[in-house]
Formats: C-alpha cells, structure tokens, sequence
C-alpha cells in the first residue's frame, strides 16, 4: 500500500514536471525549507518525503551537485582570475542618417580576487588556514595546549 503525505499531495510531485519544478528550485540554490514552501507543504512532510521517495531524494541531491559544483568552479576562477570577452553593441547614425550597429568586443582579464582565495584556502586547507590556530606541546610530560587568532 502507497505511503500517502498531505492528502496524496506527493503525486502532483513525483511526475516529471513536477520533480523538474523541484530541481529547477534546487539549482536556483533554494533551501529546502524554502522548496517545501514553493510546494505547499510543510518542513516535515518535505523531511518524510525524502525518506519516502527515492525519486524525489535523488532529484533533489542530483541538482543540489550541480549547483555546487558551479559555485565552486565560480569561486575557484575568482580566485584564479581569468580573461573573457566584452561584447558590446553600439549604434551609430550613418552617413545617411540611419542608424547602424556594430558590435564591438574587446579582451579582459578579471584579475584574482583575493578574498576568494581565502575563503577556498580556509576551506579547503583549514588546518593550516583557519583564523584560529591550536598547538599542543609536550614539554617533559606536561601537555600544553596553545590557542591564538579569532576565535569563532
């Protein structure tokens, strides 16, 4: 017998449109508080929903990767810097009168973005990037244990 959640509600979910909305949500980089809101239905049948159906689970963490790892290829270029091209269009009156466009593009270089190499290096790299560093000594059997930089 079919487990049923807000009154049947699910199956308007688990078809293909309705788990392409759910992903659409999920790549947009919505949270699932806010998905179970565009849905109509609660956090806690949005929860029993996940463990209830595979389709609906998979949908969701397949397009909660997408849009991480876009993120991450984002932040890592920023960090990195890189080149791309300026398309503009311009439009100019002719000899004629008439207008005429032209596109003009032009070669650019976004350079690195200090603060995203930071981030990605203190996420990536906590031990030796994080603000707060902790050293343990053991000098003739006693163990000291030093802390400095922000705490959090």
């Amino acid at each position: 017998m079919a487990k049923r959640g807000a009154k049947g509600k699910y199956q308007e979910w688990l078809t293909p449109e309705g788990l392409i909305r759910i992903q659409g949500w999920a790549l947009d980089g919505l949270s699932n508080d806010q998905i179970a809101r565009n849905m109509g239905i609660s956090k806690q049948t949005f929860y029993m929903w996940q463990k209830q159906f595979a389709e609906f689970s998979d949908s969701l963490k397949k397009s909660k990767d997408v849009a991480d790892r876009e993120v991450e290829n984002s932040l890592y270029k920023s960090a990195m810097g890189f080149e791309y091209i300026e398309v503009k269009e311009i439009i100019e009156k002719g000899d004629n009168g008439k207008e005429k466009k032209r596109i003009e593009k032009t070669k650019k270089l976004m350079k690195p973005d200090t603060t995203a190499g930071i981030f990605w290096l203190k996420n990536r790299k906590p031990k030796q990037w994080r603000d707060k560093q902790v050293l343990d000594l053991n000098h003739k059997g006693v163990n000291i244990n030093v802390k400095w930089g922000k705490s959090k």
